[in-house]
């Protein structure tokens, strides 16, 4: 089967657009985001039907200080509300640049950004005891304030203060169909943009929206299987999934099954906010009938693709005569 009867939704980060230590202007966000489209553009010259999905962590993050800067003047956006302004002007600036580059390369593939929500159960234990952080540092006197005006706070891994916030597990992305006959037609799509926006059903209402930001990697995964890809590319800023990682006897895991992927999160080795979703949602979209999937370096992609970068995960069983 060639790359062009095949999809693929690849996921990148929202750190990869807006590296810490840096000034998150709209001019460095946009300078990374035209670095990051180089893999995404030679997917798409060979052929491939792609989805895009990317996350927000730091962009969402930033729109929450700026709401609480100006929280005496305006009235306070919600949580949800800002995942979906984030997930707007972020696709904005993939969909420009990816645009740009694929008209420099010759071709005329065409680039759109979907807004989609992510349906989640209301009482996920993630609603009451929130999981995620989002955001950069906050310095302990502010920290003490937002607190005391019932802002979750907490240390992350690295010991920095940082905004902890529900992060329900995505059960449906509500426009996948949209999604699935774009791809289909050829045309990329920038979807889930930070998770896609987090809604419920409710019995009289409707759709209605959550304050909560749901994990890109798990949106991609889902995301994914509703539209029947073939692959799942996670673009990270690491090589790959390592054992023993931060030790001396670290060592690159470049394939793996979906059963060792789940005993390996198992011991807890991974993290809950770094490495261990994106194994979790690769795990995820194996078992629920993807070909494989591959976490790797951003700049990594078409050689992960290749088998000659990065992790791949694979269904415990893989079909005689192996993947093209």
């Amino acid at each position: 089967m060639s790359s062009a009867d095949r999809s693929v939704v690849v996921a990148i980060g929202g750190n990869a657009l807006s590296p810490a230590g840096e000034s998150a202007s709209i001019g460095n966000q946009f300078l990374h985001t035209r670095e990051s489209m180089e893999p995404i553009v030679d997917l798409a010259l060979q052929g491939w039907r792609i989805a895009v999905v990317h996350g927000n962590g730091p962009q969402v993050g930033d729109e929450l200080q700026r709401n609480e800067i100006a929280r005496s003047r305006l009235e306070q956006l919600p949580l949800g509300v800002l995942v979906a302004a984030t997930a707007g002007w972020i696709g904005y600036m993939i969909q420009q640049s990816l645009q740009n580059a694929l008209h420099a390369a010759g071709s005329d593939r065409r680039v759109v950004t979907l807004i989609t929500q992510s349906v989640v159960d209301p009482d996920d234990p993630s609603m009451k005891k929130p999981t995620k952080f989002i955001g950069r540092s906050i310095r302990p006197g502010v920290a003490d304030e937002l607190r005391s005006e019932g802002t979750q706070i907490e240390a992350d891994s690295r010991g920095n203060l940082r905004r902890l916030v529900p992060s329900p597990l995505p059960l449906e992305i509500r426009e996948s169909r949209m999604v699935a006959e774009l791809v289909a037609r050829g045309d990329i799509v920038i979807a889930a943009g930070g998770g896609g926006i987090p809604v419920y059903l409710d019995a009289q209402l409707g759709l209605e929206g959550v304050d909560a930001v749901v994990d890109k990697d798990r949106a991609a995964a889902l995301l994914a299987h509703e539209i029947g890809a073939s692959i799942l590319l996670i673009l990270t800023d690491v090589n790959g999934v390592y054992e023993k990682w931060g030790t001396d006897e670290a060592r690159l895991i470049s394939r793996m099954t979906a059963s060792e992927g789940r005993a390996l999160l198992e011991t807890g080795a991974l993290g809950s906010g770094s490495m261990g979703p994106k194994v979790e949602a690769a795990v995820h979209f194996v078992e629920g009938g993807g070909e494989r999937a591959i976490i790797a370096e951003l700049h990594e992609g078409p050689a992960g693709l290749a088998g000659t970068s990065g992790t791949t995960v694979t269904p415990d069983r893989v079909p005689s005569g192996g993947f093209e």
